[in-house]
């Protein structure tokens, strides 16, 4: 059993506090061995088959001998996988799929009428059948892709084989008609994604519609269409097909007797598997198997593979994976989906359709270049789309619903890593059942294995941030910082959003330079700027620059002595840490950095005391060192690993790099508390405003351009590879804490 708990408090956000502790149920076993497993999955990719893909592939005659099946092996398995109650379809089925146990049944049970044999299991499929009727017409339930074409097409196959269904007439007519409708709006849509979606369900369309010429221009390199067992199989029940053949020969080699609903998916799953771990926490622990699946990837990128290119959803997964990970990919690839139309399901917002219109809204989001057209585009329609599936109720599944809701709320840039862990922590399922026109399982994607890491990692990484914090509490009140008039208290803030994104045990100095930085910071600002203590601004500044000269140590106040002795004493820690970790003295640049943040502050001081109206750029000037995390983390960046050379830290890429995150930093917050100008602020909306003369509308929405581009090029700084001489831990916590 595993104590699965979770600390987060928000100062910002009220009196809002957040200390609870589950109990999860998993028996933990080792870590390494557990680690060792999810190791092997990269290796192969494990599919459950399917009982519907496998009926329809059973129907295929022999083309040498017609009145003989063609793989009796698949006969056999049906006799032999018939579930306990009559059904077929996974064990352990979800409560809302009987649905597709009903369409995996009623294939199953066409499959040996056409051949004369299990007579018995006929009669048990039908009973099942008559047990679970009501279920076909049911709203609550999941419906597999196709179901209103498909089903109602094996019920006509069904009276075709002289084979009584145990279904009311109201049901039969009900369903032919919904299917009469559909087929209307497909025809009258008449789009891309709408003849996909036909060809793709094309066993359920009847002699008169099907078109195996329309068919065809589905067809993969690998001999299937689209890639489906059940619809390859359907077309060779038609027609002569080579290519086909083969393609089934080659799938039924590699499960034996029976196929899976969809193949090859190979790329898919090594990249959902990837995804996974990065949002549980955990991927840390597996640098080289995801450095080797995203570069075998990258090949098959470059190779315009029809696995990536011919799915959206992969496609967009691919894209987000590669480009995060500093490969470079172009997002013209997304072109290809760039329209609404592209999709077409039988119920408007199907699980599958929803997942990909939720992967190419998280590839918009990727944004690195003014050129990206294609992801404007994709923005704005995924996004409609998924507000509107969840404003009006219509995506049913519990956990996509709140995987859309947390992906509309927090964009990529504004995520903290931890607390995103502990949401898909929680959300996880590892007995999670995937839907497309049959049920399926896959262990590379839904398993034990993925939980139990990702709660013994969380709860280790939980125990030693709650005693680093514990420290750092103590050190405020030991060093009376806590008896300081004007001044928040940021322990607890700083310090959760650095570890947030900074959970290494051997990163400890580098959240404490963070957490200690951002709580003398606020308390010099919030007596400069509550208390009006212009005086105690100008004596730590001449302390500092008196920094060697001791005996010129003049304190206006206790309070100063108080903040001024701390400052130095950190100072000092820190310039002797990172002496040892860097092989060089950075002490004199730790000083330069709070100097040029206090010059700052006294700077915008006087501004405000002269009723001064500065231009945005000569604001923004002194904004990248006046918003505290600016100052905070070029000081945390020598705790990090990476040795940093004179040379990296004066290079034009390391301060471009800082200097979008702190521009973000500065109008993100200029954006909400712009109306604090009325007790004489500055503020960049304002600013803009003034000196534009704008309305105020005008100018909040030229602000948030502005941090649009930011955003944009931070993240081209970021994801750059090639070229790049600042080491990514460094860009990556300029990026998460902007």
């Amino acid at each position: 059993m595993v104590c699965f708990s979770f600390y987060y408090d928000d100062d910002e956000a009220g009196d809002s506090q957040l200390h609870w502790a589950t109990k999860t149920e998993i028996a933990v076993p080792n870590v390494q061995d557990t680690k060792e497993r999810i190791k092997e999955m990269f290796k192969k990719v494990e599919l459950s088959v399917s009982s519907y893909d496998t009926a329809w592939v059973a129907k295929v005659a022999s083309p040498d001998s017609p009145q003989n099946p063609c793989f009796p092996e698949c006969l056999n398995w049906l006799l032999e996988n018939q579930l306990y109650d009559g059904s077929w379809s996974l064990p352990r089925r979800n409560d809302l799929l009987i649905k597709d146990s009903m369409m995996s049944t009623l294939a199953s049970v066409l499959a040996l009428r056409q051949w004369e044999i299990g007579e018995e299991h006929v009669k048990k499929g039908l009973d099942f059948m008559g047990s679970n009727s009501r279920a076909i017409v049911d709203q609550k339930q999941h419906s597999p892709t196709g179901f209103n074409i498909i089903f109602p097409g094996m019920i006509e196959n069904a009276k075709d084989l002289g084979l009584k269904l145990p279904l009311s007439t109201y049901t039969v007519d009900k369903m032919l008609r919904e299917r009469d409708l559909e087929l209307e709006r497909i025809f009258k849509c008449n789009s891309k994604g709408s003849k996909a979606y036909l060809a793709n369900v094309s066993e359920g369309l009847s002699t008169k519609l099907y078109d195996s010429n329309e068919i065809n221009k589905y067809r993969r390199k690998n001999g299937s269409i689209l890639n489906s067992p059940a619809t390859t199989a359907a077309l060779l029940n038609r027609c002569h097909d080579a290519e086909g053949l083969e393609y089934l020969r080659s799938v039924l080699d590699k499960f034996d007797n029976a196929v899976p609903t969809i193949y090859p998916v190979n790329v898919y799953i090594r990249l959902r598997m990837v995804d996974c771990l990065e949002k549980m926490g955990i991927a840390n622990h597996f640098p080289s198997e995801i450095e080797q699946a995203l570069d075998e990837t990258y090949r098959c990128w470059l190779e315009k593979d029809e696995e990536i290119f011919l799915d959206a959803e992969t496609c967009a997964l691919a894209f987000r994976l590669l480009k995060t990970n500093g490969y470079e990919v172009s997002s013209d690839a997304l072109a290809e989906f760039n329209k609404e139309e592209c999709f077409f399901s039988s119920t408007g917002h199907n699980l599958k359709v929803i997942s990909s219109v939720l992967e190419l809204y998280k590839a918009s989001e990727i944004k690195t270049s003014p050129d990206e057209k294609v992801l404007e585009t994709l923005h704005l329609w995924t996004s409609s789309l998924l507000k509107h599936g969840l404003s009006n109720g219509l995506i049913h599944d519990e956990k996509c619903r709140k995987e859309v809701d947390n992906a509309l709320k927090f964009p990529y840039h504004a995520q903290l890593e931890r607390l995103e862990s502990r949401k898909n922590i929680e959300c996880y399922n590892a007995d999670n059942i995937q839907l497309l026109k049959a049920s399926y399982r896959c262990s590379n994607i839904d398993n034990t294995d993925f939980l139990q890491l990702a709660v013994e990692d969380y709860n280790f990484y939980q125990a030693i941030h709650q005693k680093e914090l514990k420290v750092l509490e103590r050190w405020v009140k030991e060093s009376r910082l806590d008896t300081l008039e004007f001044t928040r208290q940021k322990v607890l803030y700083g310090y959760f959003l650095i570890a947030a994104h900074l959970l290494d045990p051997k990163l400890s100095d580098a959240r404490t330079s963070w957490t200690k930085n951002v709580v003398l910071i606020a308390m010099v600002d919030d007596r400069v700027d509550v208390g009006d203590r212009r005086e105690e601004l100008n004596n730590i500044i001449d302390l500092l620059e008196k920094w060697d000269d001791k005996s010129a140590n003049v304190y206006c106040s206790e309070e100063v002595e108080i903040l001024y002795v701390e400052i130095e004493k950190m100072i000092k820690e820190l310039g002797e840490i990172a002496f040892r970790r860097q092989g060089r003295n950075v002490t004199g640049h730790l000083i330069d950095l709070w100097l040029t943040m206090l010059r700052g502050m006294a700077k915008e001081h006087d501004w405000v005391r002269d009723k001064a109206t500065p231009t945005l750029d000569e604001y923004m000037a002194h904004a990248h060192y006046t918003v505290g995390v600016s100052t905070t983390v070029l000081m945390t960046q020598y705790f990090l690993g990476p040795k940093l050379s004179e040379e990296i830290v004066g290079s034009a890429e390391y301060s471009n790099v800082f200097k979008h995150s702190a521009n973000n930093c500065r109008l993100l917050n200029n954006i909400p508390t712009f109306q604090d100008a009325d007790e004489g602020k500055l503020n960049g909306v304002l600013l803009c405003k003034h000196h534009g003369d704008l309305t105020e509308e005008v100018a909040m929405k030229e602000i948030e351009n502005l941090v649009d581009r930011n955003e944009r090029d931070l993240l081209s700084l970021v994801f750059k590879k090639k070229g790049s001489i600042v080491p990514k831990a460094c860009k990556d916590i300029l990026l998460h804490t902007s």
